[in-house]
């Protein structure tokens, strides 16, 4: 397996899988753009495996201990026969990414698999005869740590490819992770909650008046989308205030991958503005950014890059 080729290869699953990233890819220069999808293939393999519900969660362990342990075996060998572990190989020595960050991103895809997490407590709801587990953060402190994991460290990964001299760029990349996974909870709401998962802290719960009950009839349609509006209008104004960090950050990476960075929270803060011109109501279908738009939005980045290009 070739280095292009490999490129190639986590090319392809972005173009297929990736979505929003996939519309920043494009704008950055080809090596860039490369390294982007080489990181993208390895933390989509992460997902899929933790996300395969066809396997018993300890099977899924079990699999994903053995994926680590062939990437680990591929680092310290500096060869493999995976593409993706010859095109990320390729990318950390190019933009010393540090092993350190890529074990956190597949830490957190993990979480979920976990039997039991620190800050997260096990409640079981009880409507019209039908018993329902599920797990919940008991604080924003434990959902800003799973935030962190999930979110941030991929914006961590990224600036080191974008480039930035100013340190301050990791703390901003960091709150603006949060900002883009705060927005895919505030969506995925229903969801998370029919897989036993809800992301909304119980603390933010109890402030909001609303309890796991009420959210749980709502996710059903047994109640209003209204009698949650509290709750996700508190997150939502949580997740709109981290998005200040990214105005922070786009000044200080490299003039030749701003306009990718612009994109990816273009098309993310847009969706937040949309759930809320939606009054919060997630539940009677889901809210996305349109094709068209991310086509108009990705024009628009195409434009910046090339008058970054000329600006060098």
């Amino acid at each position: 397996m070739t280095i292009d080729g490999a490129y190639a290869v986590c090319a392809g699953i972005a173009q297929r899988e990736a979505k929003n990233f996939y519309y920043s890819f494009r704008v950055l220069p080809k090596h860039k753009r490369n390294a982007m999808c080489a990181v993208y293939a390895f933390m989509r393999r992460a997902d899929d495996i933790s996300d395969d519900e066809t396997m018993p969660v300890v099977e899924r362990r079990a699999v994903m201990s053995e994926w680590l342990e062939a990437w680990r075996a591929a680092r310290r060998s500096g060869s493999s026969e995976d593409p993706i572990f010859v095109a990320l190989n390729d990318t950390q020595k190019r933009f010393a990414i540090p092993d350190e960050l890529l074990e956190d991103l597949v830490r957190g895809t993990t979480m979920d698999l976990e039997e039991s997490l620190p800050g997260v407590v096990t409640v079981t709801e009880t409507m019209a005869n039908r018993a329902q587990t599920l797990q919940i953060y008991e604080d924003f402190d434990g959902l800003y740590r799973y935030c962190y994991l999930v979110a941030s460290v991929v914006g961590l990964v990224c600036i080191r490819i974008f480039g930035y001299t100013d340190p301050r760029a990791e703390e901003l990349a960091e709150r603006t992770g949060v900002a883009f996974q705060l927005t895919n909870i505030l969506r995925d709401v229903s969801e998370d909650a029919e897989r036993g998962r809800i992301y909304l802290p119980l603390q933010d719960l109890r402030a909001s008046g609303v309890d796991v009950r009420r959210l749980i009839g709502v996710v059903r349609r047994e109640l209003k989308p209204e009698d949650s509006r509290t709750l996700l209008a508190l997150e939502g104004g949580r997740a709109k205030s981290y998005y200040a960090a990214a105005e922070e950050l786009l000044p200080l990476i490299d003039r030749d991958s701003r306009a990718a960075l612009w994109v990816l929270v273009t098309i993310y803060r847009g969706l937040l503005e949309k759930i809320v011109a939606k009054n919060y109501d997630v539940f009677s279908e889901r809210v996305s950014v349109s094709t068209s738009k991310k086509m108009l939005i990705l024009g628009q980045g195409m434009g910046m890059a090339v008058r970054n290009r000329f600006l060098l």
